[in-house]
């Protein structure tokens, strides 16, 4: 009914009001009324890139699990940095073996030359999303990880698809919390996964148009609002042998 649409109508204006909301067609855009982001890469040249503010302090959260002989891909920065005298063996995956800091070179879609229950931690922070079959890599880090052993594991929410970087080719998907609990409890079991997410729709906003995590407040940057996920982080753990 009319009357209904209009009381509607009225209730969001004096809604708005409270809350400083613009009415339609009175926002303020500023800076950010521009078409072109301020950066296309994720803002590290800005400074540090927002989503790794979100990965850096997870693993932060849960550096007592980075112990043991520890996997990482790409590099062990975050092992060395997060696990610290706790580490007693580390080991680098790549699926290129050019890269020269890579002592495993596989697949995680499908990795039989890595040995069953090898590992106590896994690192595997902005990866999945890279891998087509990513149901099949998570039943590999299931397979190679020791009884009672965790994974950690982080992967893109709102976010650019990078078409101007060595991992446009590769860039398959962006995940919701959602999705990747059921994927991990697919290979773990329930009650052995805790995801997460991280952002809010400033940082959502802030990543998408390519700032850094210097251009927001550290209080900005703790406000995490489920709607607008900029970084989906799990823990995963085996089941303990016997368990």
């Amino acid at each position: 009914m009319p009357w209904r649409k209009r009381l509607y109508r009225k209730w969001v204006s004096a809604r708005n009001r409270l809350l400083a909301v613009p009415e339609t067609g009175h926002v303020r855009f500023g800076d950010l009324r521009r078409v072109e982001p301020f950066a296309r890469h994720f803002g590290t040249d800005r400074g540090r890139a927002i989503d790794r503010h979100y990965i850096e302090a997870f693993l932060e959260s849960r550096s007592a699990d980075i112990r043991g002989h520890v996997l990482e891909v790409g590099d062990d920065s975050y092992t060395r940095r997060f696990g610290g005298q706790r580490v007693t063996q580390t080991d680098v995956l790549n699926i290129d073996a050019r890269n020269p800091r890579a002592t495993i070179v596989a697949d995680l879609q499908d990795a039989p030359q890595i040995p069953d229950d090898r590992f106590d931690c896994i690192i595997l922070t902005q990866v999945l999303h890279l891998i087509y079959e990513p149901r099949s890599a998570v039943r590999t880090l299931h397979r190679i990880l020791r009884p009672g052993g965790v994974l950690l594991l982080t992967t893109p929410g709102l976010c650019q698809v990078p078409h101007g970087t060595v991992w446009a080719h590769t860039w398959y998907w962006s995940f919701t919390q959602l999705a990747t609990s059921r994927m991990l409890e697919e290979s773990f079991g329930e009650g052995r996964v805790a995801v997460e997410s991280s952002g809010n729709v400033l940082s959502a906003t802030a990543m998408l148009y390519g700032l850094a995590a210097e251009d927001l407040a550290t209080s900005d940057l703790g406000v995490h609002d489920p709607d607008y996920p900029v970084i989906i982080t799990a823990r995963a753990q085996k089941r303990p042998a016997g368990g």
